[in-house]
């Protein structure tokens, strides 16, 4: 619920917007797209599953149950990759170069991280890499089991953890890192800490709300790797199904966690939200400190 109501409130926002959205901003848009499309491929029939206490719909389920949060989990994942390469050129480019990150530009970018996410999702259909059934039987998601079980599996399981889950990680950590050492000389250098100007201050801001993102993400989905990966080495059976299964869960979490950064750093999205009209007529009402509508800061480019 709070994942299909909090991106659905971004999308209404970007939409409404449109006009006015700055180029970083489409892959702000684009995980939102992708944690309200694993929300609703996803969920309802894990939560049915779960009430079932089996896992409902046989083989065909199973597989479109693991390709969606395959998917949408590379998808969000190469996303947030992106957001942060981006989020350094622009803190350590010229004004001219960063205005060559044009929403063509973007369109592109996007277009390639779901094309690269189906890939990858479709490999297992094809005969290289398996997907089956969680240990606790209601979800499920790569057959971490195969790893020793057969030199398909072992090659997937190590390209896909390479070039899906440590390179994007160790760019996303490398870009942030690269960020903060530059915010930290330029505050550095300007004695009187009044004086910073207000470009300065909305770059921190900007950047501690993409940093926020990215640690979200990662910290709700290193749980379920450890999880996956302890399975890899070890029986299925080697754990309990509540310590398998509650990884899952937390990761699954990641998807609603997004609007409610947004809200706190983005007087834009606060005050889009306030004018925001519901279906059956009600007005969407948040409480805010800061009713002031002046000079509104938009979600990433400020």
């Amino acid at each position: 619920i709070l994942t299909i109501l909090g991106n659905s409130a971004v999308l209404a926002t970007a939409m409404k917007r449109s006009s006015l959205l700055k180029s970083p901003e489409l892959l702000t848009v684009n995980l939102a797209v992708a944690d309200i499309g694993m929300a609703i491929s996803m969920y309802p029939l894990a939560i049915a599953s779960a009430w079932n206490h089996a896992w409902l719909g046989g083989d065909a389920s199973c597989i479109y149950y693991a390709l969606m949060g395959f998917l949408f989990g590379v998808c969000s994942m190469m996303t947030l990759c992106a957001m942060a390469v981006i989020r350094f050129l622009v803190t350590n480019s010229s004004k001219s170069t960063s205005n060559k990150i044009t929403k063509n530009t973007v369109c592109i970018l996007i277009t390639f991280i779901w094309l690269y996410s189906l890939l990858w999702a479709i490999l297992p259909l094809v005969g290289w890499g398996y997907y089956g059934p969680e240990p606790f039987g209601i979800s499920c998601t790569i057959a971490w089991s195969k790893f020793h079980n057969s030199s398909n599996g072992f090659s997937f399981i190590l390209s896909m953890f390479l070039l899906c889950t440590v390179l994007p990680a160790l760019t996303i950590v490398t870009c942030y890192l690269g960020i903060a050492w530059k915010v930290h000389k330029a505050y550095q250098e300007i004695q009187n800490i009044d004086r910073i100007p207000n470009a300065a201050k909305l770059e921190k801001k900007l950047t501690l709300m993409a940093v926020l993102i990215s640690v979200g993400f990662l910290s709700s989905w290193t749980p379920y790797a450890a999880a996956s990966f302890w399975s890899i080495f070890n029986p299925s059976d080697s754990l309990q199904p509540i310590v398998t299964l509650l990884p899952c869960l937390f990761a699954k979490s990641s998807t609603a966690y997004n609007p409610f950064i947004y809200y706190i750093f983005s007087k834009t999205f606060r005050c889009e939200l306030k004018q925001l009209q519901c279906c059956c007529g009600w007005r969407v009402h948040f409480l805010s400190t800061d009713n002031s509508a002046e000079n509104p800061m938009s979600m990433w480019s400020g």
